[in-house]
């Protein structure tokens, strides 16, 4: 396969579904965080270091991939990384104690990153700039629908064969995986970077980025949206399940509703596309996120239920589905020669803020959704004044 060969649909499904490796990695086992934490004898901050740990693990290495396959291959570097991925998930399912199952999701991740890394790099190598966007649209659909088809398995299996089931799935996963690098996908990348594993580059592009006010403002935009969206991630399952009574095997189905927010927001915000500016798509989003949060914890002040949740959650996402797609196309947009590395530095900052805050919430705890429900407040009300402060100030000041 050269960097001329036509993407085939084969290609495709399996570039899809090495992008699907984090949101898979994440939430297949959501519904077995509670069971988990039981086994093991800890409280809720011990379970959701198992996400944590993850998003730690795949913030750091999503600044090192990219250079990897400039300079080596994509196809090396994709296979090793889910060769790290695999074995580290048969570590999880093997794990005898917390502190092992935490250890081995943080490697888990250093392999999983390579997933959507290096597939979105195969894509820009298989049909350039121009045919991109269309691949990118499948990927994306992947993305969003690999959270809402994932707790809805993970819940069965870890209900019929306990939590371990979920890490056995995900091992058998990777292995496929690493078939279908070797026997489908081929080297695509025809033009290699010798000095792009070179660290003091890293270093100099990065600070770049971070000194430029808007790309700093799109960035944070769209941390604070994934950050709210991890608040539900680490703490959704503990309040469904342990707190509203929802038997695991059905946690799946409330997890979708989430995901399908989401997915009608970022669908509507491809659509005002034409019209809008990605500065103001990112501020009517951050609004109706912003009027979502203090619905779902005005209501759940008063009461308690599965849907006093779903209900506000729901636009809600729909707002931070807008915001985040459109933060991202603002935040890259300027940087055509370094739109990896934009890209990159995004992913990461996304990464280790929305880690912080699974910690935080997992400290507080969650004996009923507020403390779920404050985070995510808390995270749309940042959101919107980061908005304010580096994306329409900029904008009101430069008309």
């Amino acid at each position: 396969m050269t960097a001329t060969t036509p993407i085939t649909r084969t290609t495709l499904l399996t570039l899809t579904a090495l992008v699907a490796l984090g949101p898979l990695s994440t939430d297949f086992y959501l519904p077995a965080l509670p069971v988990l934490a039981k086994y093991f004898g800890v409280d809720e901050t011990g379970a959701q270091a198992t996400l944590s740990a993850f998003l730690a693990g795949f913030a750091g290495a999503i600044l090192v991939y990219g250079p990897l396959s400039d300079r080596f291959g994509r196809r090396p570097v994709l296979a090793g990384g889910i060769i790290i991925f695999t074995l580290a998930s048969l570590g999880c399912a093997l794990a005898p104690s917390i502190g092992w199952l935490i250890a081995c999701r943080f490697i888990q991740a250093l392999g999983a990153c390579a997933g959507p890394v290096i597939s979105r790099a195969m894509v820009r190598d298989l049909v350039g700039a121009s045919g991109a966007a269309r691949v990118f649209s499948y990927l994306s659909a992947a993305v969003a629908l690999a959270p809402a088809i994932a707790p809805i398995i993970g819940g069965f299996l870890a209900d019929t064969f306990g939590w371990r089931a979920c890490f056995v799935a995900l091992t058998l996963y990777g292995a496929f995986g690493l078939v279908s690098v070797y026997g489908i996908l081929g080297e695509t990348n025809q033009q290699r970077d010798l000095t792009a594993a070179n660290p003091l580059s890293w270093f100099r592009i990065y600070g770049a980025l971070i000194g430029h006010r808007e790309y700093f403002g799109y960035v944070l935009a769209a941390t604070f949206g994934y950050s709210g969206i991890f608040c539900f991630i680490s703490g959704s399952s503990f309040v469904f399940i342990d707190v509203l009574g929802v038997p695991p095997k059905y946690f799946g189905f409330c997890f979708g509703v989430f995901v399908i927010g989401y997915i009608i927001g970022a669908t509507s915000g491809g659509k005002l596309a034409k019209r809008l500016q990605p500065g103001q798509l990112v501020g009517l989003g951050s609004l109706i996120a912003l009027l979502s949060a203090v619905l779902l914890v005005g209501v759940n002040l008063f009461t308690a239920s599965v849907w006093s949740v779903l209900a506000p959650l729901l636009p809600y996402m729909i707002g931070v589905g807008m915001t985040m797609p459109a933060a991202q196309a603002g935040a890259i947009g300027p940087f055509p020669r370094s739109a990896g590395a934009a890209s990159a530095l995004l992913g990461f900052v996304q990464m280790a803020v929305a880690a912080g805050v699974g910690a935080v919430l997992g400290v507080i705890g969650s004996p009923s959704p507020l403390p779920m429900t404050l985070m995510i407040a808390a995270m749309s009300l940042l959101q919107m004044l980061c908005y304010g402060w580096f994306i329409w100030r900029r904008t009101s000041t430069d008309s």
